[in-house]
């Protein structure tokens, strides 16, 4: 696998997802979801609808089966994910059992090299530099919440990694950047 970048540049973020927004909701939760909760994108294109709707409202957790180490991870559904899902969910009639990213062609989920061409021709637009592919979604998740004060030892839970030296390698973060995190407990 060739190595990508997470997005870095938060303003690149919100372009790609306005630029999303008018090409393809489908395409905007992709990103939206991928970015918000760092899910692998065989995960994310191999969801269905009964797996985010419990037939009345959107489910706060998503649980996925992660085959390669035996065990089921729970990933948050956030305000930022819902409101894609209901934006979605309003322009399209859903059966439980589709696949949430369903290809226009059939009942089939897109592929991932479609999924490829979505994130990389929209982050190519907006003027991200960096190698882009849909790992991106997941490195750009891992980076954000590092920077937001999630500690290296939950993200290295959640990307399976054995250092947390391996995490920060992979989120592309050198040890030793400085960077004020604001811990804001607002009781």
């Amino acid at each position: 696998m060739e190595y990508v970048d997470p997005i870095k540049d938060i303003d690149k973020i919100m372009e790609m997802k306005k630029l999303l927004r008018k090409q393809s909701q489908r395409d905007l939760l992709l990103f939206v979801l991928g970015i918000n909760t760092g899910i692998r994108v065989s995960d994310l294109l191999s969801l269905k609808v009964e797996d985010v709707w419990d037939g009345i409202d959107f489910k706060e957790f998503l649980y996925i089966n992660d085959t390669k180490h035996d065990e089921v991870k729970a990933f948050y559904l956030n305000k930022s994910v819902r409101t894609e899902l209901n934006n979605y969910f309003l322009q399209t009639d859903f059966k439980g059992c589709d696949y949430l990213f369903k290809s226009k062609k059939n009942d089939q989920p897109i592929t991932r090299q479609q999924a490829y061409r979505i994130i990389h021709n929209a982050a190519m637009e907006v003027g991200v530099t960096g190698k882009i592919g849909t790992h991106t979604l997941r490195k750009t998740f891992g980076y954000h919440a590092y920077r937001k004060g999630i500690a290296i030892s939950i993200l290295k839970s959640i990307y399976n990694h054995t250092t947390p030296t391996e995490t920060l390698r992979y989120l592309g973060i050198d040890r030793n950047d400085k960077h004020l995190v604001k811990v804001d407990v607002n009781l």
